[in-house]
């Protein structure tokens, strides 16, 4: 019936039809997903010197024009970028764009001696102790021509990545390794692996592919109620999507450009990517902060996509925290890693996400309950985990010397955390200065690994507070050797080994300790690091990690992962130049070179939840006295 009524209006002319020209729609039709824009193409012979062409068919309708190009409708340009300022340029050939360097190595922020000399434990990075100073400069030049060579480098694979749709940029590729036959699924577009590769294009005033992607990721959301268990559930965001050319039916020498999306349906898990809408929320936000262009986030089919998300996000279930429940493997580990539950990387991107959403949407009254509630959640959620995913040695001190079975709303254990949970690398490892959130929290149960992004995101969304940010940071700077050493950064500390990894991964050959998700050591975690360490105002630490990364990621072809405890090694699956891995070290160059831009990414601190957390801190005083509130919405606190 749905279709019936798509096609009645598409050959009425009373709307545009599901087309690849809809970014332009000033209409806002939303099309369902699994009516594919298209493209079409069809081979005829030219009379006037016998060769063949590839002629442009759009529904069916023959192009007048003879050029190799789709005659879709371009993407509305954004105000004050040209052609010739590299935006026009994706609209050219794909054969010729896409090997062209563009890159502006200028102004780069270079490591300075000092940096240089704390990177390697307060010696010159070559050389012995007592170079001299034109020495320590020669050094200084050559690692300048270096680090611009390396960007040089990394700007032409992160082009040659880009994916057309239709003759317009609309992602890029997980990987794009020539010498790779198995390719698995790393040719497709995947959500969360193109957010670095967005913000690289962002940064370097290149929207449209960014605009692109937004636009025709929106289109593929699952806008349906889910039916039965196997169909994704309204608003989800798919995890990838690929551009797939097959033929048309009943033409043979016709063919049609689909974008085929992934909601996990053939993942390994068959697991539904938690993360990805969350992700695409931010990168809207961040999309209409770097180019000016609000239009995007006013457009009625996008105000509709983030509120389905959000609704999907803040659905009444049987669960009693204001945190996420999600199962194993819905994140960047997306295998089974011991994380289902509550994982802090899902919280920290929620609440990023809450606070990207209240910032775009618009106000109406349909909107003002989902707004309450998401305000409601917001504050719940930041007091939940400041106060009991946080550790550091007062507070394992404190987790030391629990009592436990306590029943009342007044309990300080509220969970049932019994003391032996404190492993013995725990209490050898947290430093005297620092601390971090922990990765899970259920009853009876704290999961006390570092999780990086979690905790770098924490930083980024103002989810950690002010004091907490300053501790996670000098954490990784006190765990240096461990979270760093030859290659940042570990994706988790510590890595599970034995008869753990074997009953909590499922024994999993590919997650072995210290490789790929348990323990294994990401390049990719270069650009939130340094978003984190711009916004605490401690660069420094981002710079030095960047010092490490360059010293290898080019010469190993720019690896998806390394293994061993140290990183010495490439990863023993880790697919070579993956793409991510690129864009997240030219982020990281990008923002060190301009720190400023790096606030399109952070949140700051909202009074409003500041002054409520204050009021729920006094409340939870157990020697307050504190009887039980009737909330319209209640969370354990």
């Amino acid at each position: 019936m749905v279709i019936s009524e798509v096609a009645l209006h598409v050959f009425s002319g009373a709307v545009p039809g599901p087309r690849c020209d809809l970014l332009n729609s000033n209409l806002h039709f939303r099309v369902p997903r699994r009516i594919n824009a298209i493209c079409r193409k069809k081979q005829f012979s030219n009379s006037f010197n016998g060769s063949s062409h590839n002629r442009m068919w759009i529904y069916g309708m023959p192009s007048d024009d003879l050029s190799l190009q789709c005659h879709c409708q371009k993407a509305e340009g954004v105000a004050g970028v040209t052609s010739d300022g590299g935006n026009g340029a994706w609209f050219k050939d794909p054969g010729t764009t896409v090997n062209q360097i563009i890159s502006d190595t200028n102004g780069q922020k270079i490591l300075g001696v000092e940096e240089l000399q704390q990177s390697n434990n307060g010696k010159p990075d070559v050389g012995d102790s007592t170079m001299s100073a034109s020495d320590v400069a020669a050094s200084h030049a050559a690692r300048k021509k270096k680090g611009s060579s390396i960007e040089d480098e990394a700007w032409r694979l992160l082009r040659d990545s880009v994916v057309y749709y239709c003759g317009s940029p609309v992602g890029t590729i997980a990987a794009n390794d020539p010498a790779d036959s198995s390719v698995l699924n790393y040719d497709q577009v995947f959500i969360r692996d193109f957010i670095p590769s967005g913000i690289a294009f962002l940064l370097k005033g290149e929207y449209d592919i960014v605009r692109n992607f937004i636009l025709y990721t929106l289109q593929l959301q699952s806008w349906e109620k889910t039916m039965d268990c196997h169909s994704p559930g309204q608003g989800l965001m798919p995890a990838s999507f690929k551009v797939r050319t097959v033929p048309l039916d009943g033409d043979e020498s016709a063919t049609e450009e689909v974008l085929d999306p992934d909601f996990g349906e053939a993942a390994i898990g068959r697991v539904a990517p938690v993360d990805s809408g969350l992700w695409w929320i931010i990168l809207l936000r961040a999309y209409g902060k770097c180019s000016g262009d609000l239009s995007v986030q006013e457009r009625i089919d996008v105000q509709t996509g983030i509120k389905m998300i959000l609704r999907l996000c803040l659905a009444d279930g049987f669960d009693m925290f204001p945190t996420l429940l999600v199962t194993d493997g819905s994140c960047m580990i997306d295998r089974r890693m011991g994380i289902h539950g509550h994982p802090l990387e899902i919280q920290a991107l929620f609440y990023s996400a809450l606070l990207c959403a209240r910032e775009m949407l618009a106000p109406e009254d349909g909107s003002a309950d989902l707004i309450r509630a998401l305000n409601n959640r917001l504050i719940a959620l930041s007091f939940h985990i400041r106060e009991y995913y946080w550790v550091d040695m007062r507070k394992l001190n404190e987790i030391y010397r629990y009592k436990t079975e306590e029943y009342s709303y007044d309990a300080v254990n509220k969970f049932n955390i019994y003391p032996d949970q404190i492993s013995p690398w725990l209490v050898e490892w947290m430093p005297n200065k620092g601390g971090y959130l922990i990765g899970n929290l259920q009853p009876a149960h704290m999961d006390f690994r570092f999780f990086t992004l979690g905790n770098l995101w924490s930083v980024v969304s103002s989810l950690a507070t002010t004091n907490q940010s300053h501790a996670i940071l000098d954490l990784i700077e006190a765990k240096w050797s461990d979270l760093v050493s030859d290659m940042p950064f570990k994706i988790c500390y510590p890595a599970l080994e034995g008869q753990e990894w074997k009953i909590i991964t499922g024994s999993d050959p590919k997650n072995t300790p210290w490789s790929y998700h348990n323990g294994g050591s990401w390049p990719t975690l270069l650009w939130q690091l340094t978003v984190a360490c711009i916004k605490m105002n401690r660069p420094e630490i981002a710079a030095r990690a960047i010092d490490v990364a360059e010293k290898r990621i080019a010469a190993d072809k720019w690896p998806e992962y390394y293994d061993t405890k140290k990183a010495r090694f490439i990863g023993k699956q880790a697919h070579l130049y993956q793409t991510w891995s690129i864009a997240g070290y030219l982020v990281a160059k990008q923002l060190l070179a301009n720190p400023d831009a790096a606030n399109i990414l952070w949140n700051e601190e909202d009074v409003e939840i500041i002054n409520a957390l204050n009021l729920m801190v006094d409340s939870s005083n157990p020697r307050s006295k504190r009887g039980r509130k009737i909330l319209k919405k209640t969370y354990i606190v």
